[in-house]
């Protein structure tokens, strides 16, 4: 099925099970601990053996030699993998650096080695027993350093440019032009990257926690040089991922590499410190933002440049996106720069580009407003468009920004706001608001499902399309659901199996939409095999109550299957409704904080999300995706720094310990309201995705709620209350 006119009234418009508070159908799963993720599938692969990674202890430069007899003859070892006897490897398309590093290192805690035994203890014990002498290179650590040889980069559309940015700024009568940083961060999620291998044959199968099942077959096959074919990866369960997930890592590799050498099942988990050094990472960036404006507060010229680093061949932080579209104003310019940089790569974390951008866009809006002596609320909605800025032929599909702000200014109580920084006093606390916009574009991926009708009225539907925390099981039995006419009970679903078709994946805020419409594709074929074989008009039958009715006709649901199952497949692919109209999701994020006028502490005290996005598939899944996102938020703005080691190209406080992430303590209560709102240009199912939004703007509605609580204007992330202590107001 393809998508290319803006929908219309469908199934899914009747809302009796889409659209409604739902609780997670793997829930009881998880909470009783019978869910199994990657590290448990012991019944699928019994028997097997583990596998211990050893990294590089070096950041850039050679291994002269590497010794692994002492490591092969530890007890229980079954063998040792490293790239001299691996075999020839490619790399996939996802990967920046090599899975198997050797001789070249690329990167600190590169894999080198990966040791198979018995034991997990054995394994790890032996990991110390392999002797490696390198010779270490010269290797590039700091931004900031690194800022002046950054190059333009290649794709990633790297610079815009609207009417006379330089021109304007500079006649502007009310002017920002300030820097602001943020740090390295690591998705930190809760399960570690983990998989289990198995071949049969030349078949090899592979339970992994990836958030694309379909890239991870297809770059696994291309690491270890076989056929996508060849290749099968299941990954049903996964215990967080915010794009760190997203790439197939070593340990999957490995874990495929130990197996046949080892001739069993193997099974790999990376370490906390080879999770933040070995994988992924959310890229330091340098942004500067400069924003003109006439007395009234009329945007008329605004700038941002982003600078961020990665390996070579790697990519930019696109931290300038939401500035081409958020705000009004003739004059632009946007551009962004890649320093080549020799620490773990960079890479997609949740809301890549809009997360950090706004971290310094929306922290300039506050800093224009407070020069204007003008609300910062109204400063956002006078500079409100409904065209997209740099193409203004290009309308807006659905754009509810000013009704976010509204709303949230009411349900918040920001007239209480004092409009001067370090007014307001609670004893101690010195106490403030702060508001942000909160913006992530919508993205859609073809997606295919499908989906099987039994004799007792049963609907499964399988897909590939993996659930990271985020409710997909349950939107996806909503949506067959309502499609079909069932009650959620009679619905199994059955994901993250690359056997199942291709789907969206989970990543990019683009998996709820796309998922649920490509099975919404493979239902209304699956109702069209129903109605021939009832011999009902397709255009007139009903499906309803695990009924289909025509006129005074009604027949169970399960009897057009009473000869043997019925089975549907399809997908939704989509056209260039995205071109003609720019499809986004805005918010508002508002923030009471209080800072103790003694010491610096930043406590939140209240924290409240408003969202426009589309139609909310199950409006309780995605608060905890909304309230989990402005978590996130909180750790960004106070703790979240990924520490470099400039001599040795590490990163210092890799485990959970040192990279410090929210905790209970941390966070207060948290609202979230999602307004009324279904957009047709997106997709059948007229909803678009929340769960990046939530994080979008956090940061810097916090930034923001300091500044007016002390007068402190902080622009380099995380907040920390060293760089607060001595631009507090004097203690009376």
């Amino acid at each position: 099925m393809k998508f290319t006119t803006p929908a219309t009234t469908n199934p899914i418009d009747k809302l009796r099970y889409v659209g409604r508070a739902t609780d997670r159908i793997d829930g009881p799963l998880k909470t009783t601990g019978t869910a199994p993720y990657a590290y448990e599938q012991n019944e699928a692969a019994p028997n097997a053996a583990y596998g211990v990674v050893l990294g590089a202890a070096i950041a850039k430069g050679r291994i002269v030699s590497m010794d692994t007899s002492a490591a092969l003859r530890a007890p229980g070892v079954l063998a040792v993998v490293t790239a001299e006897n691996a075999g020839k490897l490619g790399k996939g398309k996802m990967n920046t650096a090599r899975l198997l590093g050797g001789p070249e290192i690329e990167h600190y805690h590169q894999a080198i080695a990966l040791v198979v035994a018995e034991t997990f203890e054995q394994a790890r014990a032996a990991t110390q027993l392999i002797a490696v002498k390198y010779t270490e290179s010269k290797g590039k650590f700091d931004l900031a350093a690194a800022k002046s040889s950054a190059t333009k980069p290649k794709d990633d559309k790297p610079d815009t440019k609207v009417g006379d940015f330089a021109g304007a700024f500079a006649a502007a009568p009310v002017r920002v032009d300030a820097v602001y940083t943020t740090p390295d961060q690591s998705h930190a999620m809760m399960e570690p990257h983990a998989s289990i291998a198995s071949w049969k044959g030349d078949q090899l199968t592979v339970w992994t926690s990836n958030q694309m099942v379909d890239w991870g077959r297809s770059d696994v096959a291309l690491n270890l040089g076989i056929g996508k074919d060849k290749v099968r990866i299941i990954s049903p369960y996964i215990g967080g991922g915010f794009g760190g997930k997203l790439f197939v890592r070593s340990e999957a590799v490995l874990a495929a590499l130990g197996a046949r050498a080892a001739q069993r099942p193997v099974k790999v988990a990376l370490a906390r410190p080879q999770i933040m050094n070995n994988t992924t990472h959310r890229p330091a960036t340098i942004q500067r933002l400069r924003i003109g404006a006439t007395r009234a507060g009329k945007i008329t010229s605004i700038g941002h440049e982003s600078w961020s680093g990665d390996l070579k061949g790697g990519k930019p932080e696109t931290a300038v996106m939401q500035t081409r579209l958020l705000y009004a104003g003739a004059n632009r310019m946007t551009a962004m720069r890649l320093a080549v940089l020799d620490l773990p790569e960079g890479n997609a974390m949740r809301a890549p580009g809009e997360a950090p951008g706004l971290m310094a866009l929306e922290i300039a809006m506050d800093e224009l407003a407070e020069k204007l002596k003008m609300d910062p609320i109204a400063l956002r909605i006078l500079n409100d468009t409904k065209v997209d800025p740099e193409k203004p032929s290009r309308p807006f599909s659905q754009r509810r920004l000013i009704d976010c702000m509204r709303t949230g200014a009411v349900e918040f109580g920001w007239k209480d706001r004092s409009a001067t920084p370090g007014a307001k006093r609670d004893g101690r606390w010195l106490v403030g608001m702060g508001v942000a916009a909160a913006f992530r574009n919508n993205m859609v991926m073809k997606s295919g499902a499908r989906v099987r009708l039994n004799a007792q009225g049963v609907v499964t539907v399988e897909t590939d399309m993996t659930d990271i925390g985020t409710g997909s099981y349950t939107i996806i039995a909503q949506t067959a659901a309502e499609m079909l006419g069932v009650e959620l009970d009679k619905v199994v679903v059955k994901l993250g199996d690359s056997d199942f078709p291709v789907s969206a994946g989970s990543g990019g805020q683009w998996g709820g939409n796309s998922s649920t419409a490509g099975v919404y594709a493979a239902c209304v074929k699956l109702r069209q095999a129903v109605a021939t074989k009832l011999q009902m008009d397709m255009n007139e039958v009903r499906f309803s109550d695990g009924q289909v009715s025509l006129g005074e006709r009604n027949v169970p649901l399960g009897q057009a299957a009473k000869d043997g199952e019925l089975v549907a497949e399809d997908f939704m692919e989509y056209g260039d409704l995205d071109k003609k109209f720019q499809q986004s999701t805005f918010g508002a994020h508002f923030v009471e904080v209080g800072v103790d006028s003694y010491t610096g502490e930043v406590r939140i005290r209240r924290m409240l999300a408003v969202c426009a996005a589309g139609r909310i598939l199950n409006p309780k899944s995605a608060r905890s995706q909304v309230i989990g996102a402005m978590t996130m938020g909180a750790g960004a703005a106070l703790m979240e720094e990924l520490v470099v080691d400039q001599r040795g190209g590490f990163f210092v406080n890799h485990d959970l310990a040192g990279y410090e992430v929210p905790v209970h303590a941390d966070i207060p209560h948290q609202q979230v309201i999602f307004l009324e709102e279904t957009d047709p240009m997106s997709s059948p199912m007229k909803a678009k995705g929340v769960g990046e939004l939530g994080i979008c703007g956090v940061a810097a509605a916090i930034a923001n709620a300091i500044y007016n609580a002390t007068g402190a204007r902080v622009r380099e992330y995380p907040i920390t209350l060293d760089k607060l202590l001595d631009k507090l107001p004097a203690v009376a």
